[in-house]
C-alpha cells in the first residue's frame, strides 16, 4: 500500500516552514540537528536536509523536537497558522 503523500506529492508538510524557521534564527542545517542532538533527539543533518527537499516522511517524535526547538506549535509547523 503506499504512503501518503500530500495534494502536490511532497512526503511532508513542515519542509518550508521548516526552512523559514531555521532562516530566522540563523541555524543552518547541521546547528539545528546539533540542537535536536542536544535535547536528545537522534537527528543529523541528512535528515533535516530530507525534511526540507521532501525527500523524507515526517514521524510524531520528530515533530514534537522540532516544535520545541523553536517554541512553536504542532499546528503552526503544519498548516503554517497559529493557534
Amino acid at each position: 500500500m503506499p504512503k501518503p503523500r500530500t495534494q502536490s506529492g511532497e512526503k511532508n508538510l513542515i519542509s518550508q516552514r521548516l526552512i523559514e524557521l531555521r532562516k530566522t534564527h540563523n541555524m543552518s542545517q547541521r546547528d539545528l540537528a546539533y540542537k535536536l542532538q542536544l535535547a536528545g533527539y537522534d537527528m543529523d543533518k541528512n535528515v533535516i536536509t530530507r525534511i526540507e527537499t521532501n525527500k523524507r516522511y515526517v514521524t510524531d517524535l520528530e515533530l514534537k523536537a522540532i516544535a520545541e526547538i523553536f517554541q512553536v506549535s504542532y499546528i503552526f509547523l503544519i498548516d503554517g497558522k497559529d493557534e
